[in-house]
């Protein structure tokens, strides 16, 4: 399997999903334009089929495997988004799929995931390595392991985002994309420094889930386990051994953003906007609406990765 992903595995990918995965709409606001100074392109990947951008990836790796791998069944660890990207995919190629999910993944991810066919395998985040056991799982029941970002075919499929966003609108000046293990932002990076080499792309990260934003800085793979934010598509401890350096060449900056900025960024979004975002999804958009990234006159790209929050209990905590 090679571990070099370029412009030419991302179209591939895009032919792949050409017809399966949506076409999301790139939606714009006078009233971010006016906030930020920029003219503000927004990339809607909660409108992407199971909600997230997840499924691009997915959907672009099951593809690929042979038909003995396709028989016996894939497996995969996620907290939510990945899983259900997963479990459509499968579902769409008649390949069974296993899911190692945490206890405490939002409701809605977890039914989501089952109403697509998976089987879920749930784990405590704080006993338990969910690597270590869907490795067990997999040498058990003989099941090819998907990881959720750190795969070739994985990153070439979530670059596709960007890759319909530039096709659209055309040339950026800025590119923000939120960060947890690092596939999206590496393949959107990838995409976007071929079809717009001058483009700058930065990578948003929580506060308190810092590990790829601490790892860029100091060229040093940094790891916090169990990182305690609201987005938990960001919780992811560390980067991926094909991610950190995909990262390292292709992004120009990474930054983060307060838990406090997350949700302000979340309840704007739901009310000017009229879109559903999750926590996770808000990420990019909030360092520009926050003011963490400023280019006055810019054309900026902002992904949006993803909507399915968990709304009962959204509102139980922050009502």
């Amino acid at each position: 399997m090679q571990n070099s992903i370029t412009i030419d595995d991302i179209q591939a990918a895009a032919n792949r999903l050409n017809s399966i995965a949506n076409r999301t709409p790139v939606l714009t606001s006078r009233t971010i334009n006016k906030l930020t100074k920029n003219q503000v392109f927004l990339k809607s990947e909660n409108f992407q089929r199971t909600g997230s951008f997840k499924f691009r990836g997915a959907f672009n790796a099951l593809s690929q495997l042979s038909i003995e791998q396709k028989e016996q069944g894939v497996i995969t660890f996620s907290s939510g988004n990945h899983a259900q990207g997963l479990a459509l995919a499968g579902k769409l190629l008649d390949i069974p799929t296993t899911i190692v999910m945490p206890d405490d993944a939002p409701a809605v991810k977890q039914a989501a995931t089952r109403g697509y066919g998976a089987e879920i395998v749930l784990y405590k985040r704080k006993e338990t390595s969910r690597e270590k056991l869907t490795q067990v799982l997999a040498e058990q029941k003989g099941l090819k392991i998907i990881p959720p970002f750190d795969h070739p075919h994985i990153i070439a499929g979530q670059g596709t985002t960007a890759l319909e966003l530039i096709g659209e609108v055309g040339e950026l000046d800025l590119l923000l994309v939120c960060c947890g293990g690092g596939g999206l932002i590496s393949g959107c990076a990838i995409a976007t420094k071929a079809l717009a080499p001058n483009c700058k792309v930065i990578g948003v990260e929580p506060e308190k889930a810092n590990d790829a934003t601490l790892s860029f800085y100091s060229k040093t793979i940094h790891v916090i386990e169990n990182p305690n934010t609201i987005a938990d598509g960001a919780r992811t401890h560390r980067l991926g051994e094909l991610t950190f350096p995909l990262i390292l060449q292709h992004v120009d900056e990474m930054v983060t953003v307060s838990e406090e900025a997350i949700i302000r960024t979340m309840l704007f979004l739901w009310e000017r906007l009229k879109i559903v975002v999750e926590p996770t999804g808000t990420l990019a958009a909030a360092a520009l609406l926050e003011g963490v990234v400023k280019a006055p006159g810019a054309r900026v790209g902002v992904v949006i990765s993803g909507g399915n929050v968990d709304l009962r209990k959204f509102f139980r905590e922050f009502q």
